[in-house]
């Protein structure tokens, strides 16, 4: 293959280094907001509310048809197996109903 011609062609005569200056400003700078932004959505983790927890529990991809859960009330704790809701009730595998508004907290157990 034939050299095109130099007729546009620029002599460099000094070094640049703005590459190498401009790539590690911004990853300092990406690092730190990942940083700040992943301490705030553990902080935010929380503050969920049941209604929130409970949601999360069954649009989770690991949720097909039951999912094993620990459940906090104001008199005890207890796992369970949770298989649906209503309204205002989980369901269990054994058919119980555990009303919503008595639970304190909920989490999965793996």
């Amino acid at each position: 293959m034939k050299d095109l011609p130099k007729m546009y062609h620029n002599k460099i005569d000094k070094d640049i280094t703005n590459n190498k200056k401009v790539f590690s400003t911004l990853y300092d700078k990406v690092q730190n907001i990942y940083k700040d932004t992943k301490e705030k959505v553990i902080d935010n983790k929380k503050n969920y509310t049941v209604e929130q927890k409970i949601y999360n529990i069954f649009n989770s991809p690991n949720y097909i048809y039951k999912m094993d859960v620990t459940i906090v009330t104001d008199n005890e704790i207890f796992d369970k197996r949770i298989v649906g809701k209503t309204k205002t009730n989980l369901i269990t595998f054994e058919g119980e109903y555990i009303p919503i508004d008595k639970i304190r907290d909920i989490y999965i157990t793996r």
